[in-house]
């Protein structure tokens, strides 16, 4: 049987992970990256960086669909909770409230530190969203980091006009990684080296 390397199997992947500022400040760090490490994930870049108001305005899609996503969700969200939108928002519509979300997001992620990790490993994707849980920490599994660390609700954040303080960003598919990885890293900062155990892998 042929033997090859993590990088030439279709199935690794990288993906970017972001411990946001809540994460940092808490001093939780170690823990969470005990978590991705421990599942197999590897570690081939890392650096603490303050985010500007350039790299925060790019990481977040400035895409309609993206913002009537966000929107439309942060509307259910706050129908399911009582919140008055239109006292708190302003308005109802899915567009704008997209537009409301995305500068709250950028907000926090401007307020302090950000620990951003590219992790490689076989499906990297989805397994890091299978660790990290549910975006909104009330909906996070037991087990995952969300659903043990995070603190926060949707229902606090939206009546305090801000972002879920939900630890971790972690990309949502292969080509949204790609993406983010290229705006938060340059090429010559990410590592290639074989950890012990990937002799294990056949094709």
């Amino acid at each position: 049987m042929t033997k090859f390397s993590l990088e030439e199997l279709p199935m690794v992947q990288r993906s970017l992970v972001l411990m946001k500022p809540d994460a940092v400040k808490r001093g939780i760090v170690g823990e969470i990256m005990h978590r991705f490490e421990r599942a197999g994930l590897k570690i081939v870049a890392v650096k603490l960086v303050q985010a500007d108001d350039e790299l925060a305005g790019k990481h977040y899609p400035n895409t309609e669909k993206w913002k009537v996503i966000v929107g439309q969700r942060t509307i259910d969200e706050c129908v399911q909770n009582g919140i008055d939108l239109m006292e708190n928002m302003g308005t109802m519509d899915p567009l704008e409230v997209g537009e409301i979300v995305k500068k709250w997001n950028e907000e926090f992620l401007k307020s302090g530190p950000v620990l951003a990790i590219v992790f490689e490993g076989v499906n990297a994707v989805e397994r890091v969203r299978s660790l990290v849980g549910n975006t909104i920490p009330l909906k996070a599994n037991a087990g995952t980091i969300r659903g043990d660390f995070s603190l926060d609700s949707a229902l606090a954040a939206n009546r305090r006009s801000r972002s879920v303080f939900n630890l971790i960003h972690a990309s949502g598919t292969s080509e949204e990684a790609e993406d983010e990885i290229k705006l938060w890293f340059k090429e010559d900062e990410i590592m290639s080296y074989k950890r012990v155990h990937e002799d294990l892998y056949l094709y």
